[in-house]
């Protein structure tokens, strides 16, 4: 059932990335293609600040996708739930809501 869950939350992730990814290859080629002037675009969103929000914004979908292949390796190695901290259970409600949670809330 964990194993599921963190499937489903890789998948999604993963899907969230791959438009994240095709939204900045996107805009990199709109900017390619085009001669705005980003530093005074008279929109106020320049090109740049999209560029960096999706920039983070994949990043940070990479990071938990990492997350989620490392709890996932736990529970193949029966780990899982496990602070790696203090070796103490993880709460379950903390699992709920961050199943890729590493430590305790003691340790975190």
């Amino acid at each position: 059932m964990v194993r599921d869950e963190l499937l489903r939350l890789r998948a999604s992730t993963q899907a969230e990335a791959a438009t994240l990814a095709r939204d900045l290859e996107a805009l990199f080629a709109a900017s390619r293609d085009s001669n705005a002037d980003d530093e005074h675009d008279p929109e106020g969103v320049t090109i740049g600040f999209e560029r960096a929000q999706l920039t983070a914004l994949l990043a940070t979908a990479r990071e938990r996708i990492a997350e989620v292949d490392e709890a996932l390796r736990r529970v193949d190695t029966a780990t899982y739930g496990i602070c790696e901290r203090c070796e103490r259970p993880i709460a379950a409600e903390r699992l709920a809501v961050r199943p890729f949670a590493r430590c305790c809330m003691a340790c975190a």
